[in-house]
C-alpha cells in the first residue's frame, strides 16, 4: 500500500536569525545551534521509524546543509535531491540584511510590521507572502505533489514562508491564517495524503 508521504522541515537557525537580520535571498550559515537542529531534525525522523525516496530543497545553503545533515542522521546520505529557487524563502528586497530593530526606526514599526505580518504587502523592491505562494505552490503541485502520490516518500527542507505556502494547501488556511502559522527551525512536520492530495493526517515532531 502506497504510504502517500510528505514531511515539510524548516532549516536551522542561520547567522542572520541568531543577528535578526531580514534574510530573505542572501545566503548565511547555519549556526551550531542550526546545525544541532538539523541533526535532531533527522534523529526524530529516524526514532519514529521515517524513511525516504526523495528530497527537495531550495537554492539557498541553509536549506541544503539542513538537509544534509538530516539525511545523514537517517543513514540516507545517497537520496536522490532535488534543488530549486522556488523553493527559497520570501525575498525582503530592501530589508535584506537589516537588523529589524533598525528596519522598524526607518520605516517605522507599524510599516515593517505590516511588511512581515501582511499577506499580500511587499516590502520594497521585496515578495509578500502572496507572491512567494505564487511561485512555491505551482512548484508543489506540478513537481513534489505527483511524486508523493505516486508513492514516493518525500522530504523537503526548505524557508518559513516558502513552506507556509504548501501549508496553505496542505492545512485549508486563509490568506489570514496562514501568517499565524509558525514552524519551528529544525522540526519537521509529517503529512500522510489520501488519493486526492487532501491530507489524512498530521504530526508535528517539533521538541
Amino acid at each position: 500500500m502506497s504510504e502517500r508521504l510528505l514531511v515539510l522541515v524548516r532549516h536551522g537557525q542561520s547567522e542572520w536569525n541568531l543577528k535578526n537580520l531580514f534574510t530573505g535571498w542572501r545566503d548565511p550559515d547555519l549556526t551550531p545551534q542550526g546545525v544541532e537542529e538539523a541533526k535532531r531534525a533527522g534523529k526524530r525522523l529516524k526514532e519514529e521509524g521515517y524513511q525516504f525516496d526523495l528530497a527537495f530543497t531550495s537554492d539557498l545553503s541553509r536549506a541544503q546543509k539542513t538537509l544534509d545533515l538530516a539525511l545523514a542522521e537517517l543513514g540516507q546520505t545517497g537520496l536522490p535531491v532535488v534543488k530549486n529557487l522556488a523553493l527559497n524563502e520570501r525575498d525582503y528586497g530592501d530589508l535584506s540584511g537589516l537588523n529589524k530593530d533598525d528596519a522598524r526606526a526607518k520605516w517605522g514599526e507599524e510599516q515593517v510590521h505590516v511588511w512581515r505580518r501582511s499577506y499580500d504587502v511587499p516590502p520594497p523592491g521585496g515578495e509578500s507572502l502572496k507572491d512567494t505562494v505564487a511561485r512555491a505552490l505551482p512548484y508543489y503541485v506540478t513537481e513534489i505533489l505527483p511524486k508523493v502520490l505516486q508513492g514516493n516518500r518525500v522530504l523537503v527542507a526548505a524557508h518559513g514562508n516558502s513552506l507556509r505556502a504548501l501549508i496553505m494547501v496542505l492545512e485549508k488556511h486563509t490568506p489570514e491564517s496562514i501568517m499565524k502559522r509558525e514552524l519551528a527551525t529544525g522540526a519537521p512536520v509529517v503529512y500522510r495524503l489520501k488519493a486526492d492530495s487532501t491530507v489524512e493526517s498530521i504530526v508535528d515532531l517539533a521538541g
